[in-house]
């Protein structure tokens, strides 16, 4: 029980440090944070936004709508950690909010073996697939 309780402190620290490093994005719509945790250590993180070199303007200034190119934190943190040359395998992927279709099978394809998130997002597209995979997701709400 004393494992459980340990992990859950942990889950919600991840949470909360995701929840900070989302603060980062410059997206007024939506500002989504990723860590990705393996072996206590982070090994990644990401926040949603433009591609690097591009302006830090996330939604068309006419429409109001997410601009095409924006990444998802997902999808940072795993290109990232690509780029370090560390693995994802076997790691846990914290975020805000929970992932989109499309990082679902990121998330997935770089082999992270479990998801915490906090938010839910309308779509759950993104948790069916995780769940379908054999992926531990956890939902923890403050």
């Amino acid at each position: 029980m004393e494992d459980k309780e340990k992990q859950k402190q942990f889950d919600k620290s991840y949470l909360d440090m995701a929840q900070i490093w989302a603060a980062n994005s410059y997206c007024k719509r939506r500002q989504v944070g990723a860590l990705l945790v393996k072996d206590r250590m982070i090994i990644s993180d990401g926040y949603n936004g433009t591609p690097a070199g591009f302006e830090n303007v996330c939604e068309d200034e006419v429409t109001g709508k997410t601009k095409p190119y924006v990444l998802h934190a997902e999808a940072n943190a795993i290109t990232k950690v690509a780029k370090s040359g560390n693995s994802s395998e076997g790691a846990t992927m914290y975020v805000t909010t929970a992932p989109c279709l499309e990082c679902a099978k990121l998330i997935i394809q770089a082999g992270i073996k479990r998801l915490v998130y906090r938010d839910d997002y309308r779509i759950t597209d993104g948790i069916d697939l995780l769940a379908r995979a054999g992926i531990e997701i956890v939902n923890l709400t403050e």
